[in-house]
């Protein structure tokens, strides 16, 4: 967190126990988001925050979220908190959490991590208890409120982030059904990497006069991250995998699947190639989620393969190297992939491999971030892509389905309202990776 030195955590009217703990992490210069958000939430205004992923976000809401309820103290009301984070996945909340524990080391507040996945009944026993801040999934929190668990009558301050990936994940419903138990008079923050027309439609619903950050213009990319794009037949895309990761033998690696049936055979087969890895996807029970990014994150396994929903809530240092096996269908997921690697100042490398019938895709990602990405030619499967590339100026043969794109391994978004209107009715797996 070591960012301009005009400008301090103690500069910013924190107050002493905030700093304390801040002082124990050596944080003391704040991050941009950081320095641009928590004045104006220690004022009380509702904000918009668009900040990539990386920039330091959580501790820009948290901080005041930690001063302001200190600051107006109340008993507490079993299974009524003062402060509600809505966020998309299971590790995110998680993390989340953590830092809240962190920041909030030296203060009397007590917080509550509410997600599936793992047993409703610790979390109840912790509801019952009274805390004043509860970070939640929606799917899990709803099940509580309606299990007369969590009631949202007395929030005070309410925090939707990573809003973009929330609408991705098909959670409108939820969070307008949350929106809905939440008092009027409250302090209301939204946070999205990316700003499409349904965040802003959102944002109009639960927020007034809100102070507007930017921190990066939208869709931009990390600019520590060397980027690169390896083209590559899809039969070679294993064998450059494994070429790949013994050129780069440092450092944490990601490697994306668009699938969670890719992202396993994907480390399946880089085990049999001798380079131990853990996939993480959806359908991973909590626990095993957990424990696979305990091990990452701890170096005792050194390539993780996710999908985007996974990996969303992975906040971890050392990652040196991203790698996109498969191009995503939607342009912002590259953002975010990213930006897994070259956080908060470090600088790491993402390698994109693209197949012949990924080139449009690959293209609308440069559109999106507005730069050209340079090819990486020094690579042993170069010239066979090179030989099946189209013509220049020929139009892309379309894309082939392939069989592990069936329902229950996450068809991919672009064509979702189209088999809607067809009445084929995958709309459960859409998102849900």
């Amino acid at each position: 967190m070591n960012h301009d030195n005009t400008v301090t955590f103690a500069s910013l009217n924190l107050i002493a126990p905030i700093l304390r703990a801040l002082t124990d992490k050596a944080y003391r210069n704040p991050s941009p988001i950081q320095a641009q958000a928590i004045p104006p939430l220690l004022a009380g205004r509702d904000l918009i925050g668009c900040a990539q992923t990386g920039t330091g976000k959580t501790a820009a809401f948290a901080l005041p979220i930690l001063q302001g309820l200190t600051a107006r103290p109340q008993p507490r009301t079993p299974g009524r908190p003062r402060a509600l984070i809505l966020t998309p996945t299971r590790e995110l909340a998680a993390q989340i959490g953590e830092n809240l524990a962190l920041y909030g080391r030296h203060l009397p507040l007590r917080s509550a991590v509410i997600f599936g996945g793992v047993g409703e009944q610790p979390q109840i026993r912790r509801l019952a208890a009274g805390v004043e801040i509860v970070v939640a999934t929606p799917g899990r929190l709803l099940d509580l409120m309606e299990q007369g668990h969590a009631f949202l009558d007395r929030v005070e301050v309410f925090v939707l982030d990573e809003g973009d990936r929330m609408l991705d994940m098909g959670f409108a419903p939820d969070i307008r059904r949350i929106l809905a138990k939440l008092p009027a008079r409250r302090q209301s923050l939204l946070f999205s990497a990316t700003m499409p027309e349904e965040i802003r439609q959102l944002a109009l619903r639960f927020l007034r006069d809100p102070v507007r950050i930017d921190v990066a213009p939208v869709a931009s990319t990390v600019e520590s991250v060397e980027q690169r794009v390896c083209h590559v037949q899809r039969c070679d895309k294993h064998r450059l995998l494994v070429h790949t990761l013994g050129r780069h033998p440092e450092g944490l690696v990601l490697v994306f699947s668009r699938t969670k049936h890719g992202a396993n055979r994907l480390a399946d087969n880089l085990g049999r190639a001798g380079i131990p890895a853990t996939a993480i996807h959806g359908n991973k029970s909590q626990g095993a989620r957990q424990r696979a990014l305990e091990d990452f994150r701890s170096g005792q396994t050194r390539v993780l393969v996710a999908t985007d929903i996974a990996a969303r809530g992975i906040d971890v240092k050392g990652i040196a190297l991203v790698v996109n096996f498969d191009i995503p269908e939607e342009p912002e997921a590259y953002v975010h992939r990213i930006g897994r690697t070259a956080r908060m100042g470090a600088s790491g490398i993402a390698l994109s491999f693209c197949d012949p019938s990924e080139r449009s895709s690959f293209r609308d990602i440069q559109r999106l971030i507005r730069r050209t990405i340079p090819v990486h030619t020094d690579h042993p499967f170069a010239a066979d892509a090179a030989a099946a590339a189209p013509v220049a100026g020929a139009p892309l043969a379309p894309r082939p389905e392939e069989p592990a794109r069936r329902p229950g391994f996450g068809y991919w978004r672009s064509n979702r309202s189209s088999r809607l209107r067809r009445g084929r009715g995958f709309a459960p797996f859409v998102g849900r990776r």
